[in-house]
């Protein structure tokens, strides 16, 4: 039988390519060059689909929205994908990207209070808003309307009732106050406002808040704590996360998270719009969405957007460059 010719290809341009084999997948170092020899350590990734090749300088573990408001019990969050995903964070990804000297970035919601009053309905609206009966039906004068500190319409006068199906004490609007909540060991805190910068709400979920509390005192590549004030934190022109990512040179994301349909895919499709590398780590990604919306991002993380892999193989890619090296 006659074997396949062994194939080599270069996708992209000048400026942002991979490097391609038939029989190694795809190189994703960012050489300078096409020909350019390798010089330093790098590590090669089993996806779904193929072998990928990174460069631990050019990489970084992207971690989206492990705060205490989407994943705390405090807000009557029960185990579930988003805490199965911190797991795997823990035991195996944090872990090999700190071996492996790959940059950790954790991306969070944490807004201003000119974010707020700049926030676009469309966004407002899947944190809920709050509405009033219309009392015209029954000959009185209809409720005034006020503005916020926020810039956010507030209804003057009648009973006040929470629109979008959502919980009212947690989703009275972004910006709100969440009011007090009781911890695990009985103390109560003050959640404070909805998503802003400082809110105990917004504060990472205590395991991973302790992994970056490790990571930011590492000499050489501490973990960074980056604000979004949307559920892309690479949207528009320019972000915090893209102006970080262009200063230390990082072409490769590797991502996890939560909701992986919403913040973690919003983020990782204007990566890729953008001519980033992305890789989605499935285990390390959940939604509290019916498993579909999970199973969707999978499918095009690993067919379109990058590539679709796993903790523990990320874990077994560092440990066989530790040992060559």
């Amino acid at each position: 039988m006659e074997q396949t010719q062994h194939r080599r290809a270069v996708i992209g341009n000048a400026d942002n390519f991979w490097l391609y084999s038939s029989q190694d997948g795809f190189n994703l170092t960012h050489p300078a060059k096409f020909d350019s020899p390798q010089s330093e350590p790098c590590f090669t990734l089993q996806t779904t689909t193929t072998p990928i090749t990174l460069s631990p300088a050019k990489t970084a573990l992207v971690i989206i929205d492990m705060q205490n408001f989407f994943l705390s019990e405090a807000f009557g969050r029960g185990k579930g994908p988003g805490h199965a995903a911190a797991e795997k964070l823990m035991s195996n990804a944090i872990p090999a990207a700190r071996k492996a000297d790959v940059r950790v970035i954790w991306v969070n919601w944490g807004l201003t209070a000119e974010d707020c009053t700049n926030m676009p309905p469309a966004v407002k609206r899947a944190f809920g808003f709050e509405a009033v009966p219309d009392s015209t039906a029954d000959g009185e004068q209809p409720n005034g309307i006020a503005v916020d500190k926020f810039g956010s319409p507030r209804h003057l006068g009648g009973s006040v009732l929470l629109e979008n199906g959502k919980d009212g004490r947690i989703y009275r609007g972004l910006g709100s106050p969440c009011g007090t909540v009781k911890l695990a060991s009985g103390e109560e805190v003050d959640a404070g406002g909805l998503l802003m910068r400082n809110a105990w709400n917004a504060a990472l979920y205590p395991p991973l808040d302790e992994a970056y509390r490790q990571g930011s005192r590492l000499p050489s590549t501490a973990d960074v704590w980056i604000h979004k004030n949307r559920m892309s934190g690479m949207w528009g022109q320019s972000t915090p996360l893209q102006e970080f990512l262009e200063d230390q040179g990082i072409r490769t994301l590797v991502f996890a998270g939560v909701n992986t349909d919403q913040c973690v895919s919003g983020t990782l499709t204007d990566a890729f719009s953008k001519g980033y590398d992305c890789v989605l780590l499935g285990d390390a990604a959940g939604t509290t969405s019916p498993g579909f919306s999970q199973e969707c991002i999978e499918y095009n993380a690993a067919k379109t957007w990058g590539f679709l892999s796993s903790t523990d193989n990320f874990a077994r890619a560092v440990e066989e460059m530790v040992q060559r090296t």
